[in-house]
């Protein structure tokens, strides 16, 4: 997702002029926010038409496609209207909402292989947790300057510079004038994420929420709560680097909204991606235990988000937990079916899962260059979800992982190469496989080397902060208990 960046779109005038333009903050406007509503009453089944017509006729339109807010602002009245047909969308009954419950009891009540024991843990744990957060890192920022660019803008930018099937880091060395034009690098992104400029891992939401992961169980403990969460963001997260339902739900704090109305109140982006991306710590820190993994999860995602939103925390935790564990048991497969384990098996998320996986293993090459079809049958499938929505993400990273067969280069390349939230899923993809691996000098050093064991952030006093005081920390707060065998 989009991280490192200020929160507002629009520019404003030069100092002294008489006239500043207008700040449009992304992700909150309400006359945005209705768009993407409707979006997502389409996508639970919601029948939404009524609504919709109205806001047509009043003269509303639909959402950003790829920003967080709109050119223009609204009139009061329209504004007005938008706040109130928020709050009538909220009120349409979801005839998924049985398949799809939020709350925690009700999710392991509709887990039938709900994970009941912890799996021995290896030898070795904070050199695994060493590669998992270098492969998070060069994850996040091969996939960076490519974040709102198109797959068909991202095969051509890696086409003309040679860089196709993906290699390698990005470039623009070489990019023809008319390629560079027609799709432009990420803006924000690309003057630190490039093979030419990366120096150190730059600031990222995607590498910003494992850090107040770590801030979170250093204050409070595994038995934070998640009002313990919102807590610790006021504290410690900057609101300008929080994006949709993040920054909704900072936006609801500091309305007086607790928990987890927060995560409801006006959210059209409670099933976008953003609390996947705050899982690995649970994962990390519950080596061997998927279930306990997956309940720390739950915690801090209902902050934010609801159902599919939150089932996506829950599986990377359960995912990672089981790779965390270590051992020669331990591959792909194996996490993948942990994380499905904690997912409510009639859901939509879990069916994105299975159907990444089932293309993947279909693939009649399991080459690099083999998996673009298989990127080609997931956009046809999941193609008119918003590019930030959890369920084609979660489809592609499980399908990137399996034909992969676990390889941190192998898995990074894919799942960056298929567009979408390029920065979030190559994180997470190298998360796993960097576990996997089992310690960082197993990671290709073309990928960890730029990065100079350095992460810039903004949250906390960690800016600088290297991958191996991380995993240190990381390792000093895994759940101590006696393994066994489940």
């Amino acid at each position: 997702m989009s991280g490192g960046a200020p929160g507002a779109e629009g520019s404003g005038s030069a100092p002294g002029t008489a006239k500043a333009a207008a700040l449009r903050l992304t992700w909150v406007q309400p006359e945005d926010l209705v768009g993407h509503e409707l979006r997502q009453a389409a996508e639970d089944g919601r029948d939404a038409s009524a609504v919709e017509r109205r806001w047509l006729a009043a003269g509303g339109g639909p959402a950003p496609e790829h920003a967080g807010a709109s050119a223009g602002g609204a009139d009061p009245g329209l504004r007005s209207l938008a706040e109130e047909l928020l709050d009538e969308l909220a009120r349409l009954e979801s005839p998924s909402a049985t398949d799809e419950p939020t709350g925690l009891e009700a999710i392991r009540a509709a887990c039938p292989d709900w994970p009941t024991g912890r799996h021995a843990v290896r030898p070795g744990l904070e050199g695994r947790l060493h590669a998992a957060w270098s492969g998070r890192a060069a994850g996040c920022v091969l996939g960076k300057p490519v974040e709102k660019v198109s797959l068909a803008g991202i095969r051509a930018l890696a086409r003309a510079t040679g860089n196709w099937p993906l290699t390698g880091w990005f470039t623009a060395h070489g990019l023809d004038p008319a390629t560079a034009a027609a799709h432009p690098w990420n803006r924000r992104s690309a003057a630190n994420s490039l093979a030419e400029n990366i120096d150190g891992a730059p600031e990222d939401d995607d590498l910003n929420y494992p850090l107040l992961g770590i801030l979170l169980l250093e204050r409070y403990g595994h038995g934070f709560g998640t009002a313990d969460v919102a807590r610790l963001w006021l504290d410690e997260l900057p609101a300008g680097r929080t994006f949709t339902a993040e920054r909704v739900a900072y936006r609801n704090l500091l309305a007086g909204i607790e928990p987890p109305d927060t995560g409801t109140y006006r959210n059209p982006f409670r099933e976008w991606i953003g609390a996947q991306i705050r899982a690995d710590i649970f994962g990390w820190t519950h080596p061997g235990d998927p279930g306990a993994a997956a309940e720390a999860a739950w915690r801090d995602a209902v902050l934010t988000h609801t159902a599919n939103g939150v089932y996506g925390a829950m599986f990377v935790a359960a995912a990672l937990a089981r790779a965390a564990g270590g051992g020669p048991d331990v591959d792909v497969d194996a996490c993948l079916a942990a994380g499905l384990s904690v997912v409510p098996p009639a859901s939509r998320y879990a069916a994105a899962v299975r159907t990444g996986a089932a293309a993947a293993h279909a693939a009649r090459d399991g080459g690099v260059a083999g998996f673009e079809p298989v990127v080609d049958e997931l956009h046809e499938a999941y193609g008119g979800h918003h590019w930030v929505h959890v369920l084609p993400n979660a489809a592609l990273v499980a399908a990137a992982l399996t034909h992969a067969r676990g390889d941190f280069d192998g898995a990074v390349r894919r799942v960056v190469s298929g567009g979408w939230d390029t920065d979030s899923n190559g994180a997470t993809a190298g998360s796993l496989t960097g576990l996997l691996a089992g310690s960082p000098a197993a990671l290709p050093a073309r990928w960890t080397d730029p990065l100079h064991n350095r992460l810039a952030t903004s949250v906390g006093a960690l800016d600088g902060i290297g991958f191996d005081a991380l995993a240190s920390r990381t390792a000093a707060l895994s759940v101590k208990g006696a393994p066994h065998h489940v």
